[in-house]
């Protein structure tokens, strides 16, 4: 079984492999807002609400990559070294954007999955990076491409450095950092995954999905809530942001609202959940349509 303490050594692995490079990875997915609550946690941070969950359980690092380091993408080169040498293999008809490490004497159990996304479409235009729904190809080939996400426009804009330690898989104690997207940002992802899943029983409804957004709104801390004004002013007529607008006001603006309820059935919801709070901060994010509505 992977737990947070596995993935968290799998994630310092590849971060010492690639120490000395100019490669910044953006943590999204569970395991990002397990590393915010710990930062939080660790650092006695004022957020915008005091109940937050727990980080669930999850099987997989989301890394997102700057839209940059595949428009030059001999960058990417460490990177791609890095994971040969730590044992990683493609997931087939996924090549090149996930990566699998496989558990004990080769089986799935066990394993570590990484998942390459990076910024929107947009961001490569007139580059000579291909891109299509699936993956950006960067042009010359370092056989790493990544998952293009356009609900993340703001990608690399208020992003927080947090710290990564503990012990590396060779026992060495160590010591680094990693960042994490504005909650305007990872948000935004999620309104977006939630729609997708919310009737999609493989999926868990979304359930996940709706605690997670709970999560990162929770956590967000004084300082990050500072910065908000700023991106919402700056991007409330982008569409991909005016549909988490509408997003908001169809699934988590009542407290029957389905994203609502997915919330209240997952496995982690607890009674203190602070929800009127929660659905006035999401609609505060995402007030460009609220009105128009």
């Amino acid at each position: 079984m992977i737990t947070m303490p596995n993935l968290q050594t799998s994630l310092l692995d590849l971060v010492f492999a690639i120490d000395g490079s100019d490669i910044k990875l953006i943590i999204g997915g569970g395991f990002g807002i397990y590393l915010k609550v710990d930062y939080v946690r660790r650092n006695h941070l004022r957020t915008r609400l005091v109940a937050y969950p727990e980080p669930r359980s999850t099987i997989d690092l989301d890394l997102f990559l700057c839209p940059e380091l595949l428009i030059e993408s001999t960058r990417l080169k460490p990177l791609a070294e890095a994971l040969a040498k730590l044992g990683y293999e493609v997931v087939p008809g996924a090549e090149k954007y996930q990566f699998v490490k496989p558990g004990p004497e080769g089986s799935d159990k066990g394993g570590v999955k990484i998942d390459f996304l990076t910024g929107p479409k947009a961001s490569f235009l007139s580059t000579s990076v291909k891109v299509d729904s699936r993956r950006a190809r960067p042009d010359p080939s370092m056989g790493i491409h990544a998952h293009p996400v356009d609900e993340a426009p703001t990608l690399e804009e208020g992003i927080i450095s947090v710290p990564l330690e503990g012990k590396l898989s060779s026992g060495e104690f160590w010591k680094t950092e990693v960042f994490l997207p504005h909650p305007y940002t990872y948000s935004m992802m999620k309104l977006f995954a939630f729609k997708d899943r919310f009737n999609d029983e493989d999926k868990e409804f979304g359930r996940y999905h709706a605690l997670d957004l709970y999560s990162i709104i929770a956590t967000t801390t004084e300082e990050e809530w500072s910065s908000a004004p700023d991106l919402i002013v700056k991007h409330n007529t982008h569409p991909y942001v005016m549909e988490a607008g509408k997003l908001v006001l169809e699934y988590f603006a009542d407290p029957e609202g389905m994203g609502m309820i997915r919330l209240r059935e997952s496995p982690y919801y607890r009674n203190d959940y602070q929800i009127e709070e929660f659905m006035s901060v999401l609609q505060e994010l995402f007030p460009s349509i609220a009105g128009q509505v």
